[in-house]
């Protein structure tokens, strides 16, 4: 964790944040770090002890990641955490996307607020097993805008690990915003103590998000997290024919609706083409996507989830796609992800053994 200490724009022989020197060295001079690195508090950080202690009740901590916004982290972050509850877990999910908490939302919980109890923060609860932080609980309204620079947002990161009181959790979810900046450095290393089991790396197909996603697999490389497994999403768009609308363009070049006729044709012509998925792609995975990467880089495939209109549903209504029958093709392919992720890291014992 030292490197990680070293700002990536800092001087050549930089002394490191934490030392006496720190701003004040002749390798600091010009450094755009200098005054912050001055009159930045040296030595061990109280509130890591604070934190161990919260977190030792914590069984397992996950980070869901993404170098990329807009890739469906914090949707899959949601439903893993309704598939882990479902299972009987007792699940924690911290939202500390601090300018874009979609949590609230995705897990039927806004306008909820947070209460105060002489243990400290008490989660807001979807579940008696499966309770939810996050800064969208504390904002006036959810249009609000947080504008905060990053020493503010590290502070309530801080907070959250140490004033939450989540009780005895199975899992810890940590939902986190796209990049490697300060939040994920403030996480890695106030969880760092408490043992973190790893990162799920989301990413879509194209080489766009690819690239910013490789970064992300490099930072959890280089601060010591585990690559628990990397998640395609958006995979393809894939949804049942009878959920599509047909048109025909007209001579004139516009749209016309055809959907009730083709509907008709088929049940009359060929009615065992209303059983059919209908599949193709919409980013574009030429260069391999998520699998070449993670064959690049020496890192877990966990699987692909396609783009279905009804998973985007239930994070609208904020409920969980593994109970509505409706999600026919993204919920069994998360189910076969979070399956696969149960049974590798063997955290299938924990209710075989009862704990």
């Amino acid at each position: 964790m030292e490197n990680a200490d070293i700002p990536e724009n800092a001087n050549e022989h930089c002394p490191g944040p934490q030392s006496e020197s720190a701003g004040k060295s002749d390798a600091c001079e010009g450094c755009p770090n200098q005054q912050i690195c001055a009159t930045a508090p040296k030595g061990p950080d109280p509130d890591l002890v604070a934190i161990a202690e919260r977190m030792a009740t914590v069984k397992h901590k996950i980070l869901v990641l993404s170098g990329k916004g807009g890739v469906g982290k914090s949707t899959f972050s949601a439903q893993l955490a309704f598939a882990l509850a479902a299972r009987d877990f007792q699940v924690g999910l911290l939202d500390v996307d601090i300018c874009g908490p979609s949590i609230p939302k995705m897990l039927g919980l806004e306008g909820q607020e947070i209460h105060q109890s002489n243990l400290g923060w008490s989660p807001v609860y979807v579940e008696s097993n499966l309770g939810v932080m996050s800064v969208g609980f504390m904002l006036p309204n959810p249009d609000e805008a947080v504008i905060w620079r990053g020493p503010r947002k590290n502070g309530l990161i801080k907070q959250f690990l140490k004033d939450v009181y989540w009780g005895e959790l199975d899992f810890l979810i940590v939902d986190a915003p796209p990049g490697t900046s300060d939040e994920h450095i403030s996480l890695v290393q106030c969880l760092d103590a408490t043992g973190i089991d790893g990162a799920i790396i989301v990413t879509t197909p194209q080489q766009i998000s690819l690239i910013d996603v490789r970064k992300e697999v490099n930072f959890c490389k280089k601060v010591g997290v585990k690559v628990l497994g990397v998640v395609e999403n958006m995979s393809g768009l894939c949804l049942p024919i009878t959920d599509f609308k047909f048109m025909k363009l007209t001579d004139n070049g516009e749209q016309k609706d055809v959907t009730q006729w083709v509907w008709e044709y088929m049940r009359e012509k060929a009615p065992e083409m209303l059983n059919l998925l209908a599949c193709t792609e919409v980013f574009d995975s030429s260069g391999g996507g998520a699998v070449k990467m993670c064959n690049d880089m020496g890192v877990t495939f966990l699987g692909k989830v396609p783009l279905d209109p009804q998973l985007c549903k239930a994070a609208e209504e904020g409920s969980s796609c593994f109970a509505k029958k409706d999600c026919v093709v993204s919920a069994p392919a998360l189910k076969k992800i979070i399956e696969q992720l149960i049974e590798t890291n063997g955290w299938s014992m924990l209710l075989s053994n009862g704990v």
